[in-house]
């Protein structure tokens, strides 16, 4: 990783951040995976930051050392105490392929580890789908999350232990 990097949890303060952050790197990184209806459709929804999942306690950013959020995302605990949800990952498409996605995941990772989470679920785009599988993940199903009445958005459910 060429860059410098801290990892810490996520507070209100982070949400405007959060949400340019998803807002500059969604409509950049998933444009070449989603026909144009779904770009202008769904990732409008997708691309914003969720106040209680950026003050949850288990979001997280990745910083550069001016402060600047380079990437971000974190886990819910499941409906048994062994498995959680990876929630809303994002990297900035200026700093893809630098090893900051894969530092935070493996911090996600040794955190909810630590708190006895062995199964990891999560709803992958169709350009993370390679990003997920070099963490281990696998794929179990095409799923259409459905975001608003009449609007869905294609991603693929992924699972890493067991």
């Amino acid at each position: 990783m060429a860059e410098t990097i801290t990892i810490r949890a996520t507070e209100a303060g982070d949400i405007a951040a959060i949400d340019a952050l998803l807002a500059r790197s969604y409509p950049a990184l998933l444009r070449h995976d989603y026909p144009p209806s779904v770009m202008v459709t769904a990732v409008p929804i997708i691309a914003r930051a969720r106040p209680e999942l950026v003050t949850c306690g288990t979001y997280y950013v990745a910083q550069d050392i001016a402060g600047r959020a380079l990437a971000a995302g974190g886990w819910t605990r499941g409906r048994r105490p062994e498995r959680a949800s990876i929630r809303h990952v994002v990297t900035d498409p200026a700093h893809v392929r630098r090893g900051i996605g894969r530092a935070l995941l493996t911090h996600i990772f040794d955190v909810a580890a630590g708190q006895g989470v062995r199964v990891f679920d999560c709803m992958a785009t169709r350009t993370s789908m390679p990003f997920y599988r070099a963490l281990g993940f696998v794929e179990v199903e095409p799923v259409e999350l459905t975001l608003a009445p009449g609007i869905a958005f294609p991603a693929v459910r992924m699972v890493r232990g067991r």
